[in-house]
């Protein structure tokens, strides 16, 4: 199986094109490659397949197995390898990527010397009815709302933007307990789906610091979707302009929700990182202690 490792600020990606569909076993497949230490590893397995309604599909399965409906780095990663390995023309600077959770999605590329060097992506309108994140609150917009983990009392705003995120406000997101609170939180009950979860610290209108525990890929250097989730609750909590700079720990944002057609705008850069050959022997022997 040919590969190649490519990320979006450090959220990593093992991207496999030439199949004509997810084939079986994917999930099995994901837990083996992403693995860190036996493994290529990544934070998710992404597919490349053939669309009836986009340029093409994108499929993007966890570093634990499960299936995620959209993930926005992933997406510029996908963008820039369909355009530099000659899958459309190179006059093309506008394609088309479906996805499980969001459609099919508008992406501008700007490209310098045959390279892709940003790529801006349309994510679509949030979805902030509860139930439709989904929460079990039942309200059109979930905001401030609170939740309480091992005694703890937090505050959070929901947001969907093809994939559930819980944003939560924080006096210090570089430096919060990621690894205590974000799996906690993932699986709470108010989140019958699990649930991605942002810390942010709101610096300027146009300026934030987010961290992010993703769901079914634990703690990550970025999240696109969670980007543009943490600028949509920051807006809605009067906490920022329409636009900002969202500073994750492996690199800046810029996301835009516009007015006019209330869709959600994501830009950022997409780097391939090696690319390989592997071969799929049986299973790892394991190492006892």
């Amino acid at each position: 199986m040919n590969f190649t490792k490519m990320h979006g600020l450090g959220n990593d990606f093992i991207v496999v094109a030439g199949k004509k569909e997810l084939p079986a076993g994917a999930s099995e497949l994901a837990v083996r490659l992403c693995d860190r230490y036996f493994g290529i590893g990544a934070d998710g397995l992404v597919y490349i397949l053939p669309s009836e309604k986009a340029d093409y599909k994108m499929r993007i399965i966890n570093s634990d197995g499960s299936e995620s409906e959209q993930c926005g780095n992933a997406v510029r990663c996908v963008a820039k390898y369909i355009y530099e390995y000659g899958m459309v023309e190179a006059s093309r600077k506008e394609l088309t990527v479906e996805t499980i959770g969001a459609g099919a999605q508008k992406v501008q590329l700007t490209v310098e010397s045959g390279r892709v060097t940003a790529v801006r992506v349309d994510m679509g309108e949030p979805i902030l009815r509860g139930t439709e994140v989904p929460t079990t609150v039942d309200l059109d917009q979930v905001l401030n709302h609170p939740i309480e983990v091992d005694g703890r009392q937090f505050q959070f705003t929901a947001v969907s933007m093809g994939n559930p995120h819980c944003v939560i406000y924080v006096d210090d997101a570089a430096h919060f307990d990621l690894g205590t609170w974000g799996p906690k939180l993932e699986v709470h009950p108010l989140f019958p789906r699990r649930v991605n979860v942002e810390f942010v610290t709101v610096k300027s209108p146009q300026a934030m610091d987010m961290r992010v525990w993703e769901r079914g890929a634990g703690p990550t250097l970025a999240c696109g979707t969670g980007a543009c989730a943490t600028l949509v609750a920051s807006v809605l909590n009067g906490k920022s302009e329409r636009s900002a700079t969202v500073s994750l720990k492996g690199g800046d944002l810029f996301i835009e929700w516009n007015e006019a057609d209330n869709h959600v705008y994501m830009t950022g850069p997409a780097e391939q990182v090696f690319e390989g050959q592997l071969s799929l022997p049986g299973r790892t022997r394991r190492i006892q202690d």
